[in-house]
């Protein structure tokens, strides 16, 4: 991964922190200094952050595993959806349900309830209900698919959350806490980022700063996603070339061995012409 320019980071105002008021003392070891009563976030140490998150990121796409987006609030959401959807990863940008992940089987239901209404749909069963019937049940569906539909995918638990603002989305962090999955988050002087495994010093607030942190993150993962994609190209590639390269099988080589020995000349036969 490369790193991220200080001037870069500088232009997207990433170092804009929230009131000197509003700080959270665990904060202090990242911020610079303070202007005009805000506080300023180092950018030197939300570099060597950033670039530590990427390097862990890149490392559980390319094993495979699911990273779960949280960004709820207005400056975040389209930015994610946007972002995020191309990579295949998960993402909740409408409203963190309470047990998303510590009561991750009552979800799981819930998407089984979707595909069941869909199935209806197809199957012909939605046409031999009433009117009000199939309003209320697309409606349910359209609710579920609202809270629900970017992890309907989601078979199993993520192997990661990163989160935008873990003050907002602190029922999330929660969680993953609870379940010891490992979160990343970009975190503005008002949050604690000792509850954040991979924080990311930067402001929360300003759309800017949240896109290049969240591109930086979708870099990582496509990079993580390439690399694997290779990998299993040259496992597959290398198991051809051994099963071109297969030793002969016992029986074969038997025969062969014999059908020598045939051939060769007696021992004694070969001393007299000495």
């Amino acid at each position: 991964m490369a790193r991220i320019e200080f001037d870069r980071l500088l232009e997207a105002g990433v170092h804009f922190g929230h009131l000197r008021r509003k700080w959270n003392p665990n904060m202090a070891p990242y911020i610079f200094g303070e202007k005009k009563g805000i506080h300023i976030i180092d950018l030197n140490k939300t570099g060597a952050k950033l670039e530590e998150a990427a390097a862990a990121m890149k490392n559980i796409a390319r094993s495979g595993k699911k990273v779960l987006f949280v960004a709820t609030k207005k400056q975040a959401k389209d930015i994610v959806t946007e972002k995020v959807k191309a990579t295949g990863m998960p993402y909740v940008t409408e409203r963190w349900s309470g047990g998303m992940l510590t009561n991750f089987g009552t979800i799981r239901r819930t998407i089984k309830k979707m595909a069941t209404i869909d199935r209806m749909k197809t199957d012909g069963t939605f046409q031999n209900m009433s009117k009000r019937e199939r309003l209320q049940v697309s409606r349910q569906r359209e609710k579920m698919e609202k809270n629900l539909g970017s992890i309907a995918d989601l078979t199993r638990l993520p192997s990661a959350l990163f989160i935008v603002d873990i003050v907002k989305e602190h029922i999330a962090v929660a969680e993953a806490r609870k379940l010891n999955i490992p979160t990343f988050a970009m975190v503005d002087t008002n949050s604690d980022p000792t509850l954040i495994d991979f924080p990311i010093p930067a402001n929360d607030d300003a759309t800017k700063s949240i896109e290049l942190i969240v591109d930086t993150m979708i870099a990582a993962i496509n990079e993580g996603m390439e690399e694997r994609k290779n990998d299993k190209t040259a496992v597959d590639e290398g198991g051809e070339e051994e099963a071109a390269e297969a030793p002969e099988t016992p029986a074969a080589t038997e025969e062969v061995a014999a059908a020598v020995v045939a051939e060769e000349p007696a021992a004694d036969s070969t001393e007299e012409n000495a």
